[in-house]
């Protein structure tokens, strides 16, 4: 029976108390109850040693990861003060460890605010961070007192206990906590994720010095991290000899509000940008928070940018006639960057802290990048120079890009009778994929033998008229030029992966439209078929990866050599051998059962090309799936494979002539065999 409804009344409403606001619901204040929200509960107890250590308190953190998932974060600053608070009535342990929106940076903003900028703002960082664990341990020393404090799943257990701190005993605090299962899905924090974290910090906290202890089953292990002069470092590292402007380094601060009938408050931001064509990056930081999602400095960054670099093109007659503005995307292609700003009064888009959306921060960004940039440009002719024409060579590739995608579309998408449209595709009958095979065949002769010896209910055809378009070579616009490449993608079905930097929507691959089960290519046994092979398998490994990553490309073997029987009782009987050492290995057996060359007993011939096959032996060598063989195309071999065609048939002369050079005498050595 369907359990009965209870009554929705006065009584059905409830609210949630004490640690079971955090426990019960660790999503709203972490963003996920997952392994991102047990990484934002780490995050919270660091921003708060980060914001002592900004203010001048100790410049040295030290976070330590244990092997069970615990984690420990220890500052050298003035301690958090955790006895009796006259003003609160409470001590300052329970409202820092219990109480939601309990903190010292609410009148950060005022002239007496405790942090200038701070990084925790809202008071829920350790109260939340302790009520998700399984357990925390609190040890502050402050006053000459040493204090401590032990919190299980949320409840203090044994109060707050106080000693003498030990002689010369720094001042700061020192939290170790485990996350528990009980609230989070996931609680191990990947040692890559502190590597991550710590890096930015340091980055963005000019001088302030981070250690990390990772334990390991063989020990601890120690990593440092430090960056004298902060984001300018950090931009240097990154770029390294590849920027080809020097890295500019802007810095300013300005006051304002958000809106008029709000009060006042300051920021300050640090901007380090260059141009480079080897490395594009934007990374936006605020109160040295990584905003992921950017928010207001992107929105800066993106309006100037485009403004100031537009201005220049069109004041010295760089667009050509009917040319569209720059975007961004073009500028991007090209600029490597970081902000790191800084304000009093912040307003993030959630507790997450990854976008922020002062308007005020955007304002005044955009305004000093616009008025930096038009300086910049008047100040450094030859830079700008190259910048500008840099865009635009960026924004002729994605207009290209563009081009080819909505051709590509138009050529490829919609529906099509691919019978009709693919000229001598033979299709199957059958219509489920699960069983379907395609066969790639050079030729019409090819086309013919396989027509016949194939098994038309789940076996279609298609040749293909000489040797296709080298891909590697060609760009893509040459490629979707090629008539045998548009119908070969037309038979397949399933589009094409494109990757490019210039347009990331390219793409119109869909496995799931793929009308074969296996894709199969089937050449001659010689040097011309070998190469028609590579060329197809070339196309796949450029257009659709994925086909081989899934493994659904094969390759037919055909035999090099047939060996027919001419006397005895097995005479007419026929032998194939698809390897010269295959070929050894049947004429000792023949030798075994009393057959000998010799003798004219049996006959060897080099295997005719695919065409000239009769169609029951193109059907048991080839086609048949109880007779034939395939090998199924890997990812690595593709790989190898395309990369030596590279070599011998594409642009990369250099490692051509180093290829000969190394292995030129083993060609000759079989040229004297032969």
């Amino acid at each position: 029976m369907p359990r009965k409804k209870q009554d929705y009344g006065n009584e059905s409403i409830s609210s949630l108390k004490g640690a079971d606001r955090v426990r019960k619901r660790p999503g709203v204040i972490f963003g996920s109850d997952g392994l991102e929200g047990c990484e934002h509960s780490f995050f919270e107890i660091l921003s708060n040693s980060i914001d002592e250590a900004r203010e001048g308190y100790g410049k040295e953190i030290e976070v330590t990861r244990f092997l069970d998932g615990s984690i420990e974060v220890r500052d050298y600053g003035r301690g958090i003060p955790l006895d009796y608070n006259e003003k609160e009535g409470r001590y300052n342990w329970d409202l820092v460890y219990c109480e939601l929106y309990a903190g010292g940076k609410y009148n950060n903003n005022s002239a007496d605010g405790m942090y200038e900028y701070s990084l925790g703002l809202n008071g829920l960082g350790a109260c939340a961070t302790q009520y998700s664990s399984e357990y925390m341990d609190v040890e502050v020393i402050r006053d000459g007192t040493k204090y401590t404090l032990h919190f299980e799943k949320g409840q203090n257990i044994g109060g707050l206990k106080k000693e003498p701190a030990p002689a010369r005993a720094k001042t700061g605090s020192c939290q170790r906590w485990k996350p528990d299962l009980d609230v989070f899905t996931d609680i191990n924090i990947p040692v890559e994720y502190f590597h991550d974290t710590l890096r930015r910090q340091s980055m963005t906290n000019a001088g302030i010095k981070f250690t990390l202890f990772n334990e390991t089953e063989n020990g601890m292990e120690l990593f440092e991290y430090f960056y004298e002069k902060g984001i300018v470092d950090y931009l240097s590292e990154n770029v390294g000899e590849d920027g080809f402007t020097t890295i500019e380094v802007w810095d300013a601060e300005r006051k304002g509000r958000d809106r008029e009938d709000q009060p006042e408050y300051r920021l300050k931001m640090q901007i380090a940008f260059c141009f480079s064509n080897k490395v594009n990056m934007t990374e936006y930081y605020h109160n040295s928070s990584w905003l992921e999602h950017g928010g207001a400095p992107d929105k800066a960054v993106k309006n100037a940018f485009v403004y100031a670099i537009d201005q220049y093109l069109k004041n010295n007659n760089k667009y050509k006639k009917n040319d569209s503005k720059i975007t961004f995307v073009d500028v991007a292609d090209c600029l490597a960057l970081v902000i790191n700003s800084f304000s009093t009064q912040t307003s993030y888009e959630n507790q997450t802290k990854k976008s922020i959306t002062n308007k005020f921060i955007q304002e005044a960004m955009t305004e000093f990048l616009r008025h930096q940039l038009e300086v910049y440009f008047i100040e450094n002719r030859a830079d700008a120079e190259k910048i500008a024409n840099q865009v635009l060579v960026n924004k002729q590739s994605r207009e290209n890009a563009d081009k080819v995608r909505i051709d590509v579309k138009k050529k490829l998408t919609g529906t099509m009778d691919v019978t009709n449209r693919v000229k001598k595709f033979v299709d199957c009958r059958s219509k489920d994929v699960a069983v379907r095979e395609v066969y790639i065949v050079e030729g019409d002769s090819a086309l013919g033998s396989c027509k016949l010896a194939r098994n038309p209910e789940f076996q279609a055809i298609m040749p293909i008229r000489g040797k296709i378009l080298n891909c590697l070579k060609a760009d893509y616009a040459q490629i979707f030029k090629s008539d045998i490449i548009l119908d070969l993608v037309r038979v397949l079905g399933c589009g094409i992966e494109i990757k490019t930097k210039h347009n990331k929507n390219i793409e119109t691959f869909s496995l799931d439209n793929l009308r074969w089960d296996k894709v199969i290519i089937c050449t001659d046994a010689d040097v011309d078929g070998f190469q028609i092979r590579t060329l197809v398998l070339t196309m796949i490994y450029r257009l659709m990866p994925t086909l081989i990553d899934v493994g659904k490309v094969y390759i037919a073997e055909s035999p090099l050599y047939e060996i027919e029987i001419t006397k005895g009782k097995r005479k007419g009987e026929q032998l194939f051998a698809y390897t010269d050492q295959e070929k050894e290995q049947i004429v000792a057996k023949l030798a075994e059962d009393g057959l000998s060359k010799g003798h004219d007993d049996f006959d060897i011939k080099r295997s005719k090309g695919l065409g000239e096959n009769q169609a029951d032996m193109m059907s048991l060598t080839t086609m048949h799936p109880a007779t034939r063989r395939l090998i199924r195309v890997t990812p690595e071999n593709v790989e190898r494979t395309a990369q030596m065609f590279d070599i011998l048939l594409g642009n990369n002369l250099e490692s051509r002539k180093e290829y000969i050079t190394l292995n030129g005498a083993k060609y000759m050595e079989m040229l004297d065999v032969m």
